[in-house]
């Protein structure tokens, strides 16, 4: 298994820190949006989203995770999966919401994440904002409204994010072969 580090710290707080502001710039004061974080790996980048955006503005802004596994039409064709929690303590009905992942490849989570928030009320507006926008791999014709990086990939290739919530010692990202 080959990998190459595409980015780490420092630029990767950097660029977590942009795509905040451009939130700010398009959302003001939070007061009818909301934040929901696709599990499972991109709970983490919301968590770090929410808490910088709070810091930032000093709002409260709502905070959901949502699993969208059996949502997915290639559920019965995958390996067996095993769900994750869904969290979400409000009401989206009315609410522009930020959906927001770690990874954006074929698209087909992001399409399971639309259905599956249909339970919890109609959005007025839903954005997605991804840290790694996987180029040429779509299957799903969907495209974030804020992107960290796009990066050109094979079929055979994966963008693997590390967390330091997830215990690693850094924030990094890889391509995988």
């Amino acid at each position: 298994m080959n990998q190459r580090l595409i980015l780490s710290s420092p630029l990767f707080e950097i660029m977590v820190s942009r795509l905040c502001q451009q939130l700010i710039e398009n959302h003001g004061d939070f007061a009818d949006s909301a934040v929901l974080g696709l599990q499972p790996r991109g709970i983490f980048f919301a968590e770090r989203v929410v808490a910088e955006l709070r810091s930032i503005t000093d709002k409260p802004i709502p905070l959901g995770y949502l699993d969208a596994t059996f949502y997915r039409d290639d559920f019965r064709r995958r390996e067996q999966l095993k769900p994750n929690a869904t969290k979400v303590n409000f009401v989206i009905e009315g609410k522009k919401v930020i959906l927001i992942d770690d990874v954006l490849a074929t698209g087909r989570m992001v399409r399971a994440a639309l259905d599956a928030m249909q339970a919890f009320g109609r959005p007025r507006k839903v954005e997605l904002m991804v840290l790694i926008d996987r180029q040429y791999s779509r299957e799903i014709p969907v495209e974030p409204d804020y992107t960290g990086m796009k990066v050109n990939t094979l079929d055979t290739q994966r963008v693997q994010v590390e967390w330091r919530e997830q215990g690693h010692e850094a924030d990094r990202i890889w391509l995988v072969d």
